[in-house]
């Protein structure tokens, strides 16, 4: 089973910021992220010993403090298949945050389960598929737009399968 570990991002698709970002980039076919803004902690592309791995969740997060970042940068990398992630970054990831995740990440990975990738704080605003999009004419446009630092506080968690249930939920104190 694919599972992740993902904090919630209190953003809105309709900020101005948002919608100055889609229009710098109305030439190029855009898959636009329209709500459900997150950073994925974990994604496993396979889960073992899900008890043991439920319970890591319980063990870092039932009494966590919910986290501030500072999100100050728009920015765009591309994946391992070819696809452009137009994303929202910080360019300063809080001791703490990074701490959480590493444990987390650490513990998880004990359990045999089959982590995807290495950490990459980004929230996600896009995608981009088509092979002849240039990154460094993506990277102009997106450098272009005004953006205000935003110092946002994210406390919801949630453990769910990949497109489908959700496993554990926890609001971070």
């Amino acid at each position: 089973m694919k599972s992740y570990l993902e904090i919630k991002v209190p953003i809105s698709f309709d900020a101005p910021w948002f919608s100055e970002l889609r229009t710098a980039l109305k030439d190029i076919p855009v898959y636009w992220q329209n709500g459900y803004y997150h950073i994925t902690i974990v994604f496993l592309d396979e889960t073992k010993n899900l008890p043991m791995v439920v319970a890591i969740m319980h063990k870092y997060l039932d009494n966590a403090n919910a986290i501030s970042i500072t999100f100050d940068k728009l920015d765009v990398f591309s994946t391992w298949s070819g696809l452009f992630i137009v994303h929202l970054t910080a360019t300063r990831i809080p001791e703490v945050f990074q701490s959480l995740v590493n444990e987390i990440r650490n513990e998880i990975a004990f359990t045999g389960s089959n982590i995807q990738s290495n950490f990459r704080l980004h929230v996600t605003l896009g995608r981009i598929s088509n092979p002849e999009a240039d990154i460094k004419d993506i990277e102009f446009l997106i450098d272009e737009i005004d953006f205000p630092s935003l110092t946002l506080t994210l406390n919801e968690v949630e453990y769910r399968e990949f497109r489908g249930r959700s496993i554990y939920r926890n609001t971070l104190k």
